[in-house]
């Protein structure tokens, strides 16, 4: 079937005589999904290739040499990873813990080996690995753009340790200084406001809807009736109004970062 899966999956395309974005609503998925799989900076989930093989009368090729991925997330949050993936825009609050894909190696071993039931070793490498595979959306230098607003908590909860926070808060120093991500901070003497509830992620794409993804304890849901999202755009867009400019941000962070490495 070829050197590589996104390159068999555009032979079959051209050959079928289809454009990335008749091939996407045959399939009924984005353009810039497609365009992801055929460079391989994508695997697509079962469903996608399912739907590939149909509009392209392949059989089940696409879905029998779908290249392994077995990522290792909780089931309410598998649809939002794979959407993670295609967008163009990713706005999220975080509460209590570093985002996702923001996060250090250090950082991510140190949450996901807590969680309780406690898991085995095997399986916390497991968790590690997909949550690094996520933050690859950071390899592209321009898309997703993403903005990061972080409640005071997340800096002043150590997690970890002393020094894993330091090289956590400073990995998103550098982030935001090179221009990849924005980052802002809550911080505690604003009191109240309207993102305390639970964290958020804000999803923007090129050709399809945007959606809004929260979560709590084990529990998370995707929203993407239109009132649902905009409200929930509304509230992010006002929290972020009353959080600290990139600047002042990036000075707290350096300050915590600066704590944690001298702190005895």
């Amino acid at each position: 079937m070829g050197t590589n899966y996104g390159d068999w999956l555009k032979e079959q395309r051209e050959a079928a005589g289809l454009t990335q974005q008749q091939l996407a609503e045959a399939a009924v998925m984005t353009r810039t999904h497609i365009a992801h799989i055929e460079a391989g900076r994508r695997v697509p989930s079962r469903e996608d290739a399912r739907r590939l093989d149909n509009a392209l009368n392949t059989g089940n090729v696409l879905s029998r040499f779908l290249p392994q991925e077995e990522a290792a997330v909780a089931d309410y949050f598998e649809a939002a990873r794979l959407l993670e993936q295609q967008a163009v825009m990713i706005r999220g609050f975080a509460l209590s813990f570093v985002p996702g894909i923001l996060q250090t190696e250090r950082y991510a071993r140190a949450v996901l080996s807590t969680s309780f039931p406690p898991v085995s070793e095997e399986e916390c490498d497991r968790l590690v690995v997909t949550r690094l595979e996520r933050a690859k959306v950071l390899d592209d230098p321009v898309t997703p753009v993403v903005w990061a607003l972080l409640d005071e908590a997340v800096l002043r909860r150590v997690v970890g340790g002393r020094d894993v926070m330091a090289e956590q808060v400073m990995h998103m120093v550098r982030l935001a200084e090179s221009g990849r991500v924005r980052v802002h901070v809550m911080p505690f003497d604003v009191g109240f406001h309207p993102l305390m509830e639970s964290m958020l992620t804000l999803m923007d794409f090129e050709d399809q809807p945007p959606v809004a993804y929260g979560e709590g304890s084990h529990m998370g849901k995707l929203h993407d009736s239109p009132s649902v999202v905009r409200t929930l755009e509304g509230r992010y867009a006002l929290a972020l109004s009353d959080a600290l400019p990139l600047k002042e941000s990036l000075a707290l962070l350096r300050a915590t970062a600066k704590d944690y490495e001298h702190h005895d």
